[in-house]
């Protein structure tokens, strides 16, 4: 007689929230098998497959404690908002200003923790419990108040600990025996374990491969869809335009090209003053897609491209979802060299096409060189160049890597 698996526990905090490869993420590991997928703010537009996947799904907390934990955490975030507003001004002093950046560390801590508690609530004998974009802080507390293991992947680090946070760290530090951190690169690793020392965690990249490569038709409905003609060349620059990102550095290399480039702008948020002075190029033919899309469409403009272009400011070394589609979906690159290790990875693929960070020149020429030296489309071998790893074999190395925890935990 067999026995249906025992689930899997995605929590995303954020899934509310459209676009992101995080989205995707979650989507294609909650098709792995029997799962349940918490999100405490509910879905986004953009997750109707994740509903679709027959995956349980909870939007709001289970329990009491869970209740309180979840109220006093949107308490927490609508106070941080109004610090950050009564304090922007610099004629306050920095610890100050920093106060309100705290107060939203503890809410992301109160809100893994009401998760953690509707998981043990919905799904007392979990495979693994996941949380999938997880605070850079307090996370022995939210292991304590959430009242069950957990493994966390820790995206990057944004805000670091001041003293109040520091305090409650240190009273809740035992409870990291109970938390293994994932960090997709080993630059967010260094930059975490600096901070937390004794905090267990290993590197594993984030982004999943569902095995879902562009096919020739949606290369064709992407052209056909963006009016870009057959022997035309274009690139797509997609996702937010988000601090990390060099964006000033296409600007001023599309400004110098000398042939012909369609280039596709996906994502959210965009800066208008630049898509208007882009409009204005001679060399440049726009196509805008703003705001959260559907998968469906960012494959058309993902199908669209000749290649893919990520531009990023020097040191940024988190992990790049635009590069893991490029792999996923067979999609040349065109990328700076900002992250060494990256780098590293990357030299050699004839998929790839690097140019020095922050250099406007050589991103023109190499555009200006796309119509003639199309890059290969990344084959199978690119997956295991970003140790892109399939959906159901991430799923195995969490439940594998769960069941450790556990074992540590009893003794």
């Amino acid at each position: 007689m067999s026995t249906a698996p025992e689930p899997l526990v995605l929590i995303e905090p954020y899934a509310h929230r459209g676009g992101g490869h995080h989205q995707h993420t979650l989507t294609a590991l909650a098709a792995t098998g029997a799962s349940l997928v918490v999100a405490p703010a509910g879905l986004s537009e953009g997750l109707g497959p994740l509903a679709r996947s027959g995956a349980r799904i909870a939007t709001g907390p289970d329990g009491a404690a869970a209740w309180f934990l979840l109220a006093a955490a949107r308490g927490a975030e609508r106070a941080s908002a109004a610090g950050r507003r009564a304090f922007a001004s610099r004629h306050w002093p920095r610890a100050v200003r920093r106060l309100p950046h705290q107060v939203t560390l503890l809410a992301r801590c109160w809100t893994e923790a009401a998760c953690l508690r509707t998981a043990r609530r919905l799904v007392p004998q979990a495979s693994a419990v996941v949380i999938l974009s997880a605070s850079e802080a307090l996370h022995g507390l939210a292991a304590l108040l959430g009242g069950t293991p957990h493994l966390r992947f820790v995206h990057e680090l944004v805000t670091t600990e001041d003293r109040p946070a520091r305090w409650l760290g240190r009273l809740a530090r035992w409870g990291e025996k109970r938390v293994v951190a994932l960090y997709p690169t080993t630059a967010v690793r260094d930059q975490i374990t600096t901070a937390f020392p004794h905090l267990p965690g290993e590197v594993r990249s984030f982004a999943v491969d569902d095995g879902r490569r562009l096919t020739e038709a949606e290369r064709d409905g992407g052209r056909t869809a963006f009016a870009i003609p057959d022997d035309a060349t274009a690139v797509c620059v997609v996702g937010g335009w988000w601090p990390y990102k060099d964006i000033a550095v296409i600007d001023a290399a599309l400004a110098r090209l000398t042939t012909l480039l369609h280039v596709l702008v996906c994502g959210t948020p965009l800066d208008d003053a630049v898509l208007a002075r882009w409009h204005q190029l001679p060399h440049v033919r726009l196509h805008t897609v703003p705001g959260p899309v559907a998968d469906e469409i960012l494959r058309l403009v993902y199908g669209a491209a000749d290649a893919a272009l990520v531009a990023r400011h020097p040191g940024v070394g988190k992990e790049s979802g635009l590069v893991m589609d490029a792999a996923r979906l067979g999609v040349p690159l065109l990328v700076s060299d900002h992250d060494p290790d990256l780098t590293a990875r990357l030299a050699g693929q004839p998929w790839v096409r690097s140019f020095p960070a922050g250099d406007a020149g050589t991103l023109a020429e190499a555009l200006d060189k796309l119509s003639a030296e199309v890059p290969a489309r990344p084959g199978p071998s690119a997956r295991a160049v970003l140790d892109l790893s399939p959906a159901a074999e991430q799923a195995a190395f969490l439940t594998t890597t769960y069941t450790r925890l556990l074992k540590e935990c009893r003794r």
